[in-house]
């Protein structure tokens, strides 16, 4: 028990010092390629999120999902990419393959869909290599590039006030 504090301790304690700031330059190009970052330990939001991506013109193919949850049971298998709290390193890294296939895409936009601040997911977001990153504005302003203020158990709202607003900044 003392030791799965200690490792979450540590793993927050480098990346506090790894300067969290997302870079101020936005690419140009309007959004094709979307990768989902989902925190589903509460509720699963990734099935209405991706049907309301495609409701808007993004290929299916062109949509990739990674999921979070603190803690998957033996049972549970999941058949999309998934992570957890385990794949956390001491060093702050992420231990999954699919987590770091993940980080090292170059998205057009990446959606960090979270509303709390959980080490595992920040890291992801911190290291990915997304053009444009939108998450929550509860979660910490240094992430993202637009950050949207609503709760996380709403998922239409936010997705109507985000392509409202990449409609205006010509992003789709």
């Amino acid at each position: 028990m003392f030791l799965k504090l200690f490792k979450n301790f540590s793993a927050k304690r480098v990346l506090k010092k790894s300067q969290i700031n997302v870079d101020t330059e936005i690419s140009k190009t309007p959004i094709q390629t979307v990768g989902l970052l989902v925190d589903e330990t509460d509720f699963d939001p990734k099935d209405k999120i991706t049907s309301y991506l495609i409701r808007q013109g993004i290929d299916s193919q062109n949509i990739r999902v990674l999921a979070y949850k603190n803690k998957y049971k033996k049972k549970e298998a999941p058949d999309y990419p998934h992570f957890s709290k385990k794949d956390v390193t001491w060093l702050g890294s992420i231990e999954n393959n699919e987590a770091k296939d993940f980080k090292q895409q170059p998205f057009d936009m990446l959606i960090s869909y979270y509303d709390q601040k959980k080490t595992p997911l920040v890291i992801v977001t911190h290291k990915s290599k997304a053009n444009f990153k939108v998450g929550f504005s509860s979660v910490d302003k240094r992430l993202n590039h637009f950050m949207i203020d609503t709760y996380g158990s709403k998922p239409e709202v936010f997705m109507d006030e985000l392509f409202r607003y990449l409609k205006i900044l010509n992003k789709i």
